[in-house]
C-alpha cells in the first residue's frame, strides 16, 4: 500500500474491499463529504475500479434543504459521481423526530439500491459512542449496546461503514488538509435532540477525562456484537424450524419456549425481515396483546410502518399501506399497470396459468378493484356458489390480505381474485384467453 493512502484512505479501501459498484449516503456534511472524496480519490489516483453514485435524502425539516441538494449536486459534478435525490415524508411518530427521519432515510436508500450495489455509509467512532450511550438511556441489551456494525446484510445487499474506527477530529483535519467545504447543519447544534445532547454537552466532557473514551466505547459494542452473533448462529436452526414460507411464526412452539428464548427468536425474527429492533416492552405487548388475544379476535400491534398480527396461531409481520379498498383502476391490457399503495404491477403473459382468464369483448371495460363486497360466487373448482367470506376462509387467505389482492373486472361482473381463483364468468375458452402477471412488491 501506498504512503500517500494514509490511515483514512486505507481504512475506506479495506473496509470496501472487494465491492466496486457503491451507493454512497451524500448529505454534503463533513463526514460523508469526506467518504465520497476519499472513494473518489481511490477511484481517480490509485485506478480502483469503483462505479459511485451518490444519493442525498431530501428530509423537508431545514428550510436550506434546497440549497444543500444543490451543494451536492455541484459536489457529485466536480467529482464525475452519478447523483440521484429522494425527497422523503418524516412521521415524528416513528419514535420521534430523530427516528423518523432515520427512518425514511433508510427506506429511500433502499428503494434505490441497485443489484450488485453495496449502501456505504460514513457513521465514525464518535457516532458510534453517541449510539452506544442512547442504546444505554433506552435500557437496551447486548442487541442495542452493539450499535452499529462495520458491515451488515441490507436488503438485497450490504451496508458498509468504513469509518467507524476514524474520530471525528481525524476526519475534519482531512477535511482541511484537503481544502474540502461541506455543509454545516445549524440544527447540529440544537441540544434538544438527544445526539446532539451527548455531542455537545456529554462527549466532550467524558473525552477530556478519558481521551480514549470513544475508542473504549467501539470495542466495548463489537464485544457485544460477538455475543450477539453467536446468538443467532446458535438460534438460527430454531428460528428456521418456526417459520413457513412467508417467515410467519408458529404461536404453539413459541409458547414453549422460556420467556428468555422466546424473547429472544422474536428479536431475530424482526431482524431477519430487516426492521428496527423492538424494545423489551413491545415484545411484552406483542406476546400478551396479538399471540395471546382470545381465539376469535383479529388483534394487530403497529410497529412503526408494520404490523404484527395473527392468523390461525401464526403471526405474520405486515407493512401497512393506505388501503386500496373503493379504487377502480381502468386498465386497456395494452400495457402493464402499477398498482396503488405499492402492491406491485400486473402485466399480460404469454404463459398459461391460474390468472388464464377468457379475454374481455370489445364492449367490456377492463377495471382493478379492492375489497370482495360480492356475497355469492362460483369459482373455477368448486360446484356450488359460496359466500366470499367462507371463500376466502376456505383458500386460506388472511383477512388483511383479502383487501390487497388486485381484482379484474369486466364491466362490473368479477373475473378473477389475481393468484386466487377465477370465476365461472371469467372462465377462459380455448380460442380466446389472457394471463395476467402479478409482480408483488417486497
Amino acid at each position: 500500500m501506498k504512503q500517500e493512502y494514509g490511515s483514512l484512505l486505507k481504512e475506506i479501501k479495506q473496509r470496501i474491499d472487494p465491492h466496486i459498484k457503491i451507493l454512497v449516503g451524500f448529505s454534503g456534511g463533513v463526514d460523508s463529504t469526506v467518504l465520497l472524496q476519499g472513494l473518489v480519490r481511490l477511484r481517480d489516483e490509485f485506478q480502483l475500479p469503483l462505479e459511485l453514485t451518490a444519493i442525498y435524502i431530501h428530509h423537508g425539516l431545514n428550510i436550506k434543504a434546497d440549497d444543500w441538494l444543490t451543494h451536492c449536486e455541484q459536489c457529485c459534478q466536480q467529482w464525475q459521481v452519478n447523483f440521484i435525490s429522494e425527497k422523503v415524508r418524516v412521521d415524528p411518530k416513528d419514535g420521534g423526530l430523530e427516528n423518523g427521519a432515520r427512518e425514511a432515510r433508510y427506506q429511500a436508500f433502499r428503494r434505490n439500491l441497485q443489484p450488485q450495489q453495496v449502501l456505504v455509509t460514513a457513521q465514525h467512532q464518535d457516532d458510534q459512542a453517541e449510539t452506544f450511550l442512547l442504546a444505554l438511556k433506552r435500557g437496551s441489551g447486548p442487541s442495542g449496546l452493539s450499535s452499529m456494525p462495520a458491515k451488515m446484510v441490507f436488503e438485497h445487499s450490504y451496508l458498509l461503514r468504513p469509518l467507524l474506527n476514524i474520530t471525528r477530529e481525524e476526519i475534519e483535519s482531512y477535511a482541511t488538509e484537503q481544502g474540502l467545504t461541506w455543509i454545516e447543519d445549524d440544527s447540529n447544534q440544537d441540544d434538544s435532540y438527544d445526539r446532539n445532547f451527548l455531542r455537545l454537552r456529554v462527549m466532550p466532557l467524558l473525552t477530556q477525562r478519558w481521551p480514549h473514551f470513544s475508542q473504549s466505547v467501539t470495542r466495548s459494542a463489537a464485544l457485544c456484537g460477538e455475543q450477539e452473533a453467536l446468538l443467532d448462529e446458535l438460534l438460527e436452526p430454531e428460528l428456521n424450524a418456526l417459520m413457513d414460507r412467508e417467515h410467519s411464526l408458529d404461536i404453539k412452539q413459541l409458547a414453549l419456549c422460556s420467556v428468555i428464548k422466546r424473547n429472544a427468536l422474536l428479536r431475530r425474527w424482526f431482524a431477519q425481515h430487516n426492521k428496527i429492533m423492538p424494545s423489551r416492552q413491545q415484545i411484552l405487548r406483542l406476546w400478551q396483546e396479538v399471540a395471546l388475544a382470545k381465539a376469535d379476535a383479529e388483534p394487530k400491534l403497529q410497529f412503526y410502518q408494520d404490523e404484527v398480527r395473527r392468523y390461525k396461531q401464526r403471526l405474520y409481520l405486515v407493512p401497512m399501506i393506505d388501503d386500496p379498498v373503493n379504487k377502480i383502476i381502468e386498465w386497456p391490457l395494452t400495457q402493464s399497470l402499477s398498482l396503488p399503495s405499492g402492491l406491485g404491477v400486473l402485466s399480460l403473459t404469454t404463459a398459461t396459468g391460474k390468472n388464464t382468464v377468457r379475454a374481455p369483448s370489445k364492449d367490456e371495460k377492463v377495471t382493478v378493484r379492492f375489497g370482495l363486497t360480492q356475497a355469492s360466487l362460483r369459482i373455477v373448482g368448486r360446484e356450488h356458489a359460496r359466500h366470499s367470506k367462507k371463500i376466502w376462509q376456505e383458500l386460506d387467505i388472511a383477512p388483511w390480505r383479502r383487501t390487497r389482492i388486485p381484482l379484474i373486472y369486466y364491466n362490473d361482473t368479477l373475473i378473477a381474485a389475481i393468484n386466487t381463483f377465477v370465476t365461472f364468468e371469467g372462465k377462459a375458452t380455448s380460442e380466446y384467453a389472457i394471463t395476467i402477471e402479478w409482480q408483488e412488491a417486497h
